[in-house]
């Protein structure tokens, strides 16, 4: 609940303090004494739009302070703005029309008070936003109206609903996406055909360049060759001839002088090393023979392997592994495919659920609609609006949305005879005040904000109506905070605190009354100035009804 309001620098008010009771708080004082300022500067705490022309003359700046009781587990959004159950909203506007938000004492701004209030207070009044006005309001105190099986129908249409959309989301994704898929499906596909149609082998451009080699070279080759076989074996003084005679020169020594037992073996192992070599070069020399076509083949083969290599990697196996890789990418693109027709198939099943439950939602709305209407004009003719009309239309949406497949509009006439039009179009601030009454007393549990804020709910009525929404008041009172700006006895003998707002010196007071000075106070609405002692008896009759009407 709202526990304090300060306001200072605000209008004619220039330092006030006012303590607020959790029931029924009535505020009540001469036309132009401040009451409606009050309800102003709570505005600005609300995030109201602020202006310079508020501060009070001879002020640097208005200032205004609300202090809510939040309770030890406050819902979010509070939760992360209250400390130890409290939670003040702060609003400064200086002069040259500068303004400073905080709450909780950290800075903030005027859209973060604004977030905040939603969930603290309702004000109605002529120059506040009307809640009741939205469209979403409408529909949900419709929807309130209709009971619990519908509030039910409405939740199970709403989770189809949502899951509509995410599928419709994912669906629209999924088709933005098809073009650039397709391409990159193309692209894939030709680069895996590419590598397919080569299939090179780890390490093979290695050996076909030395293959190449050998092939390009091979007359040059078979010449060195040649010379090597004939350095090692030639009957005139070739390397084998050398060697073994070498040889045999050691063994002979050997047999002379131990000490030559060495040179004699290592002579005898480079003769038959020397031997092999030859025969070795003599197969080599063999081996290679000019192979024109076989050397195209591998030039043609090099030729591919390299040509793959500048495009998807520097060895072969870097290409079979982007090759791998684009393989997973290509099944990942077809399988998206599969998903959008899934998808679509899941969009068609979900688009045929959510109509059938919007039907269920649309004909308990219809059902509620007129029993409604019916009930709000009752409660306004008790409220001294006799002849005003209700209607709850239902307009049919171009597709359905969160809410359901219609709009629902409140229209308001003010007399039988003339046409009902939408409320926000036909009502004045008193008017929608007491339809905003109306509507809370034919469905107290409307929502759940905490604090109401009714100001001019009086005008246009006095006498037995007067009385009537005096006990409408008192009964919204006793599950929520209620805070009333008036102007009527009848309304304000129902308060659990009566404030009386005063202006002296062109300063206004405010001061929390007593039963003795309730009595005085309510005279003087009855009688003007001259509290005679009838209207003194007046008042304490009034107190008393209103006493005997809260006890029922």
């Amino acid at each position: 609940m709202l526990r304090a309001l300060h306001i200072s620098g605000l209008g004619v008010i220039d330092d006030l303090d006012l303590p607020l009771h959790p029931g029924l708080n009535v505020l009540t004082g001469e036309t132009g004494a401040g009451k409606t300022m009050i309800t102003v500067g709570l505005a600005l705490a609300l995030g109201a739009r602020a202006s310079a022309a508020l501060v009070r003359e001879g002020s640097s700046a208005a200032r205004v302070q609300a202090l809510f009781d939040v309770g030890d587990a406050p819902p979010e959004p509070l939760g992360g703005w209250a400390d130890e159950g409290e939670l003040l909203l702060a609003r400064t506007v200086s002069v040259e029309g500068r303004g400073m938000a905080r709450v909780g004492g950290q800075l903030a701004t005027s859209s973060v008070l604004a977030s905040l209030a939603g969930s603290l207070v309702e004000v109605h009044g002529q120059h506040q936003t009307q809640r009741l006005l939205e469209a979403s309001a409408q529909t949900a105190f419709l929807d309130r109206s209709a009971g619990e099986a519908h509030l039910v129908a409405l939740g199970a249409y709403r989770e189809t609903y949502d899951e509509l959309r995410r599928v419709q989301a994912e669906l629209e994704r999924l088709r933005e996406a098809s073009r650039d898929r397709e391409r990159e499906l193309d692209l894939m596909a030709y680069q895996v055909r590419e590598i397919e149609a080569v299939m090179p082998e780890v390490g093979e451009s290695e050996r076909l360049a030395a293959e190449e080699a050998r092939l390009g070279h091979v007359e040059r080759l078979l010449e060195l060759g040649a010379t090597a076989e004939a350095a090692i074996d030639d009957d005139d003084g070739g390397a084998d001839a050398v060697l073994a005679q070498a040889a045999r020169a050691l063994e002979s020594a050997r047999s002379l002088d131990p000490g030559a037992t060495e040179l004699a073996a290592r002579a005898a192992a480079l003769a038959v090393e020397v031997s092999e070599l030859g025969r070795d070069i003599r197969a080599y020399r063999d081996a290679l023979a000019a192979d024109p076509e076989r050397l195209q083949a591998v030039r043609e083969r090099l030729s591919s392997l390299k040509s793959l290599q500048r495009k998807y990697g520097e060895t072969d196996a870097d290409v079979l592994r982007f090759m791998e890789q684009a393989s997973a990418r290509l099944s990942e693109l077809a399988g998206a495919d599969d998903r959008l027709n899934e998808l679509t198939a899941v969009a068609g099943e979900l688009e045929g659920r959510a109509a059938e439950r919007a039907s269920v939602v649309s004909a308990g709305r219809r059902r509620a609609a007129g029993s409604l209407g019916d009930a709000i004009a009752a409660e306004l003719d008790e409220l001294g609006m006799p002849g005003a009309q209700v209607e709850v239309a239902l307009e049919a949406l171009a597709s359905p949305g969160l809410q359901g497949a219609e709009r629902v509009e409140l229209r308001f006439a003010s007399r039988p005879e003339v046409s009902a039009m939408p409320l926000s179009k036909t009502a004045s601030g008193g008017e929608l005040s007491r339809t905003m009454l109306a509507c809370r007393s034919v469905l107290a549990d409307l929502d759940d904000v905490p604090t109401l804020v009714f100001d001019e709910v009086d005008a246009g009525i006095g006498g037995r109506a007067g009385l009537a929404v005096g006990r409408r008041l008192a009964g919204l009172a006793r599950d929520r905070q209620v805070l009333v700006v008036t102007h009527l006895p009848q309304i304000a003998c129902f308060a659990d605190r009566h404030v009386r707002v005063t202006k002296q010196g062109g300063t206004a007071a405010v001061e929390v009354l007593d039963d003795e000075r309730r009595v005085a106070e309510l005279s003087r609405m009855l009688a003007g100035l001259d509290e005679s002692a009838s209207a003194v008896s007046h008042a304490e009759e009034l107190l008393a009804e209103a006493a005997g009407l809260k006890g029922r």
